[in-house]
């Protein structure tokens, strides 16, 4: 396998800049001894970086050899790797704090660690998944949280009905879209992600800006379900909801619209044109291409 492995990092026909300078995701998790979701997750983390061959944030996404080099390089390689991307959920976490599964469940409602992933069980119920090093960081960080009675700011919020997994969960896939975001309206649509349409129309006046966000917005999830029933509920996963959290997103949104507008103008659609003596004193009512239909879009 390391034989294998060296022979990969080290082939390539490349000029620089050249397809032998990267690789593609498959020979990527080839490479690092991971899974195909763990590579996922590395990418989000931040622990393997990665160079985008297309546009748009998130598309294209290879590996660089020189990335390959390094993480391959690092100490403790590949088990320091894989201690870092470990996720548990919320029997293994709680046994991992020393903590009962209910007191685990509570301190991820009020907000205590974010979870890192999630999943849509066959009973439409959403399991958070987190990483082991958040818990053991919070536990070095916080050790009276995980002992007494739960904190009174706690009880009440749980009493209140709140949750804070699900907006943890998007701030964190926030944070790292915009961490890989090249330029100021790529930040802009990685703000959008998380807003519904009205939300989005709200923070954005203008209708070529808005559908220009609207085509940049990146994935939050690699993968959707296919159900029906499941996308129902992830959908609800992905999108902001308490009025705080839009807010936050809205204002942060039409912040950055405004620096993108000094960076450079959001392109506009082709003027339709309009044979000479033809008697139409107006485009022709159909749209005819993709700007004109995002624009058209309220």
């Amino acid at each position: 396998m390391a034989v294998r492995m060296h022979r990969e990092l080290q082939a390539g026909e490349g000029k620089p800049g050249g397809p032998g300078e990267s690789v593609a995701f498959s020979t990527a998790t080839r490479a690092l001894g991971l899974k195909p979701l763990e590579l996922e997750l590395a990418m989000q983390l931040g622990e393997v970086r990665t160079v985008s061959t297309g546009t748009g944030t998130g598309t294209g996404r290879r590996v660089a050899r020189e990335e390959l080099a390094r993480v391959t390089a690092a100490e403790g390689f590949p088990e320091a790797l894989h201690a870092r991307l470990r996720l548990v959920g919320t029997a293994e976490g709680a046994e991992l704090l020393g903590i009962s599964q209910g007191r685990f469940t509570r301190l991820a409602r009020g907000g205590f660690f974010a979870p890192v992933r999630f999943y849509v069980n066959r009973y439409r119920v959403v399991v958070w998944l987190y990483l082991a090093a958040d818990l053991a960081e919070l536990a070095a960080r916080q050790p009276e949280s995980l002992i007494g009675r739960t904190p009174p700011g706690l009880s009440a919020t749980l009493a209140a009905g709140e949750d804070a997994r699900a907006a943890k969960w998007r701030a964190r896939r926030v944070d790292q879209l915009l961490a890989r975001a090249r330029d100021p309206w790529e930040r802009a649509g990685a703000l959008a992600a998380v807003l519904g349409s009205i939300e989005l129309a709200s923070a954005v006046d203008d209708p070529h800006e808005r559908a220009y966000v609207r085509e940049l917005r990146p994935a939050l999830l690699p993968v959707r379900p296919t159900a029906a029933a499941a996308r129902e509920v992830v959908d609800k996963v992905l999108t902001a909801d308490d009025p705080r959290e839009i807010v936050r997103y809205r204002v942060a949104l039409a912040s950055a619209v405004r620096d993108a507008r000094r960076s450079r103008p959001a392109p506009r659609p082709d003027a339709a044109v309009v044979p000479p003596h033809s008697g139409r004193t107006r485009p022709p009512a159909r749209p005819r291409s993709l700007w004109h239909k995002l624009v058209g879009r309220r």
